[in-house]
């Protein structure tokens, strides 16, 4: 099964973006991992709604809350920090938050700054993405 890319009609601009998450805590993000990665089959992005730099020990503790909450296991490739995260909208419910890496991106796509936790692992909770090879995420809202 191809898995099909998830269309952007447009992008949210900053005060878009800041009025969008004004109520948000946190984003959770599930997508399939690439195959070579038998053992931790979901690429799990989490987003939390602050630019504020953690101390190791609070990124662990943090990291650890969301291991346990949602019964993700076996993780890897684990990334921690300040990242550019744009907001797509499309013909989804939500808007789509996107991890900006590539130089282009940052500069033509309009952000805000998060603390983002980015890594493989495996979890039942996450079927849809296990199964189906399908993308989703979740809003918790203050």
């Amino acid at each position: 099964m191809e898995a099909k890319a998830i269309k952007s009609l447009e992008y949210l601009d900053v005060d878009a973006i800041d009025k969008y998450l004004s109520n948000v805590e946190y984003i959770i993000m599930a997508a399939p991992a690439p195959e070579c990665f038998s053992e931790s089959p979901i690429h799990f992005t989490i987003f939390l709604n602050t630019a504020e730099k953690f101390p190791q020990e609070i990124q662990e503790a943090i990291f650890g809350k969301f291991l346990i909450e949602n019964s993700i296991t076996n993780p890897q490739e684990i990334m921690s920090q300040l990242m550019p995260v744009g907001f797509s909208s499309g013909v989804h419910e939500t808007h789509m938050p996107l991890l900006l890496i590539k130089r282009e991106d940052i500069t033509a796509i309009p952000h805000t700054t998060m603390f983002v936790m980015d890594f493989l692992a495996d979890s039942d909770n996450f079927s849809e993405t296990k199964e189906n090879s399908l993308t989703g995420w979740s809003y918790s809202y203050n």
